[in-house]
């Protein structure tokens, strides 16, 4: 069942029974309600099929049958059907619990077991004040022994045929055909993929993560007089872009705190974002999105 909240300027539906996914972000417009994230069946069954979900206790896929920390091999099956491996942890297709709501925010509870070692206790509070909607994401591990742990997440934006992005970075990570990384470049090097002032996506397929981004990126509907500034927290300075096709009705960018596959990558998860939590320690992600009606 989905838990609506509102305050007159914008408002989200919830699933909680669908790892506290979201099935809608609008802002309003007079008599209008327009989507900030895409419009989705909110009776779906699928996470994927959501406008955002939550990326914990990591972000991306893990090669390798999982992965080795300290003096340990902590092996991971793949946890979503189809897939070659574990993608983006266990918060997102885990039954949450309401904890509490207020007229302006929600906060949600699970324990949660896996991918591999993973055990936590986490939560997640959606706030809306005005037409902006502030995330944030905790997690505490409950493991006998101490985890990297990352996340992230995951929303879908409306995409149309003009719409802008700008989210400046340093780097960007390419992939192979199986989704893991294939190398690392200098965003300078690589003008296609230099989002550092307003552009409209490619027109072929994009799923690329971005490293050495300040944190603040916008989206810009010309057509629609609508945009959104996307702010990520602590932690957050890494982001995610996905869009299938310029046909696409939607763009995927995700404030991240770490690279596909972190795990393995040389130098070790740590290096490249994650962040070891001994057991009884929180990790806490917070991402705003803001609406924003032209003039």
């Amino acid at each position: 069942m989905a838990l609506s909240l509102g305050n007159g300027a914008a408002r989200i539906l919830i699933r909680p029974d669908l790892g506290a996914g979201l099935a809608a972000f609008d802002i309003r417009r007079g008599d209008d309600w327009l989507p900030i994230f895409r419009r989705v069946d909110e009776a779906t069954t699928h996470p994927f099929a959501l406008s955002n979900i939550l990326l914990l206790p990591f972000s991306g896929r893990v090669s390798g049958g999982g992965f080795r920390f300290g003096d340990r091999f902590h092996p991971m099956e793949p946890n979503m059907p189809g897939e070659k491996y574990p993608l983006h942890g266990s918060a997102f297709s885990t039954v949450w619990t309401i904890v509490e709501t207020t007229g302006e925010s929600v906060t949600l509870a699970v324990s949660a077991a896996g991918p591999g070692p993973f055990l936590y206790d986490a939560t997640m509070t959606y706030r809306l004040d005005g037409t902006t909607l502030t995330m944030t994401l905790g997690a505490t591990n409950r493991a006998a022994l101490p985890l990297p742990y990352g996340g992230g997440f995951h929303p879908w934006f409306v995409r149309d045929g003009n719409t802008l992005l700008t989210a400046p970075a340093e780097k960007v990570w390419f992939e192979r055909d199986d989704h893991l990384p294939d190398g690392l470049g200098d965003v300078k090097m690589h003008p296609e993929m230099d989002f550092s002032w307003p552009r409209k996506l490619p027109e072929g397929w994009i799923n690329n993560w971005f490293s050495g981004w300040p944190g603040k990126a916008r989206l810009d509907w010309p057509d629609r007089g609508l945009a959104a500034d996307i702010i990520g927290g602590s932690g957050l300075d890494q982001y995610v872009l996905f869009s299938p096709s310029g046909d696409a009705d939607y763009l995927c960018f995700e404030p991240v705190s770490h690279p596909v596959d972190a795990f393995n990558l040389p130098e070790g998860p740590v290096a490249h974002g994650m962040v070891v939590l001994p057991p009884g320690a929180t990790l806490s992600l917070t991402a705003s999105v803001r609406g924003i009606l032209a003039a």
